[in-house]
């Protein structure tokens, strides 16, 4: 029964801090609309965090503007006079147009109102990367080991041990850019070191991250990094199975492995069931039985070979542009994964993205409020960056209903000469709004079969 709250606890601490990072964005992100407008002289009638179909959970009229909150957590809006948008409001676009109103505006500067919300976003987006560089620095894993391949990458021309120390003959510096290249990249060719020597293996007949993909493959590459026991948690599971600090993993069950990943993997992947663990302790080999908790945790923490990078004010301003330049620019990339029968698959809902949430887990025996203390918020400004440049990508695309959808029909205008007319600009709403709809219900559904097979886990 404990175990049981503090998985309800885990998943509603990770809900809070989606929801938390979520209202920050759209705020900002309706704020931009917003300014925009205002600073053109437009009327803004609705400013709402949420949806708010049928009733409002909160709302205020101050001057011309109604701020409020909905209860259906699916984004926000800001409802300008005199522009076809979510609302449908096709009574007031039947009457003359009047000065205040977004369609009374010169194309230009309907064009800024609609960037709006996206620009702000992107700065948002490469402001908190930077902040987090300067207040936290960087915890990266040195290039610097080799590496357990999974035996499907063979066929590339992978051997266990490799060193993988290019891709498409640009070096990489970290273990992180050899995962996340690999995913999101083009990558169709590879450098590694094989028994000392530099090796550079024939192009690729597919790019790697399509393969990953397809064949459904989520570690492809460990480093063998020596599991080491760096800490013991008092009066944890680990301590009652017999663990030490300095004891050295050499094996999960069946998995034979000294790679970190691997067993932390193998023991997360057992939530709830006896798991046997050998290891190494003064030369001796010992196999130890242990019961994990519905986490999957065990109560031990290893020497994991990171090495701290701190910045500089200046250094994290530039640190911050690259890194969020880099996340746009790879999540681009991955867009055509997207459209395979795999890709489409990994495609997730609200559900994935409160998985990647911190839930505390660590602090879990310590009590609520020291759990909550010690979540992982560096993990949460990272994610609400990366969730911001990504609100902006998306808004950018050119899909009605979207702020992209609206670009599309400005530039159009700007250059024929005359605005599209209000009725297809209606039915191509219409039509965006449903692609939304559906794509929302195919992100849910890939979502609960996850969760069913245990591929996804909340708590």
């Amino acid at each position: 029964m404990i175990e049981f709250w503090e998985t309800v606890i885990t998943v509603l601490i990770k809900i809070s801090q989606l929801l938390l990072s979520l209202s920050i964005l759209v705020v900002l992100h309706e704020m931009g609309h917003y300014l925009a407008a205002r600073y053109f002289k437009t009327r803004v009638e609705k400013f709402y965090l949420f949806m708010n179909p049928w009733f409002s959970l909160y709302k205020k009229q101050i001057g011309e503007t109604e701020w409020g909150i909905g209860w259906l957590p699916l984004g926000g809006y800001v409802k300008i006079s005199g522009m076809v948008d979510e609302s449908m409001d096709e009574e007031q676009m039947k009457l003359p147009p009047k000065p205040y109103e977004f369609r009374s505006k010169p194309a230009w500067q309907r064009l800024i109102i609609m960037l709006g919300g996206i620009i702000v976003n992107l700065i948002v987006g490469f402001l908190i990367y930077s902040m987090v560089l300067f207040s936290w620095g960087e915890n990266v894993t040195p290039n610097e080991f080799a590496l357990d391949i999974d035996p499907k990458l063979e066929k590339f021309g992978f051997q266990n041990g490799d060193q993988i120390i290019k891709y498409n003959g640009e070096e990489i510096t970290t273990f992180d850019d050899i995962r996340r290249k690999a995913f999101f990249n083009i990558v169709t060719q590879a450098t590694v070191i094989r028994d000392g020597v530099e090796i550079t293996l024939p192009p690729f007949e597919q790019d790697l991250g399509r393969f990953l993909i397809n064949e459904g493959v989520k570690i492809p590459f460990s480093p063998r990094i020596p599991a080491v026991i760096s800490n013991v948690v008092e009066g944890s599971r680990a301590e009652a199975a017999g663990l030490q600090e300095g004891d050295v993993f050499l094996a999960v069950g069946d998995i034979k492995t000294t790679s970190i990943f691997v067993i932390q993997a193998a023991i997360k992947s057992q939530a709830s069931s006896p798991i046997l663990l050998q290891v190494e302790r003064n030369d001796s080999v010992l196999d130890l039985p242990a019961m994990t908790d519905s986490l999957g945790r065990v109560g031990f923490s290893f020497e994991n070979g990171k090495k701290q990078i701190d910045y500089t004010f200046g250094q994290s301003i530039v640190g911050g542009f690259h890194l969020a330049s880099n996340t746009i620019r790879e999540y681009g990339l991955s867009m055509r994964l997207v459209f395979s029968s795999a890709g489409s698959k990994q495609v997730g809902s609200l559900l994935t993205f409160a998985s990647v949430f911190d839930g505390g887990e660590e602090d879990a025996d310590k009590g609520l409020v020291n759990r909550i203390v010690n979540i992982d918020w560096e993990h949460f400004w990272r994610m609400t960056a990366f969730f911001s440049l990504i609100l902006a990508f998306m808004n950018l695309l050119p899909i009605p209903a979207l702020d992209g959808g609206h670009v599309v029909f400005l530039l159009y205008e700007m250059i024929v000469g005359k605005p599209a007319p209000d009725k297809i600009l209606e039915i191509a709403q219409v039509i965006g709004m449903i692609l939304l709809l559906g794509l929302m219900v195919f992100a849910l559904g890939n979502d609960f079969v996850r969760l069913f097979n245990g591929e996804l886990k909340l708590g």
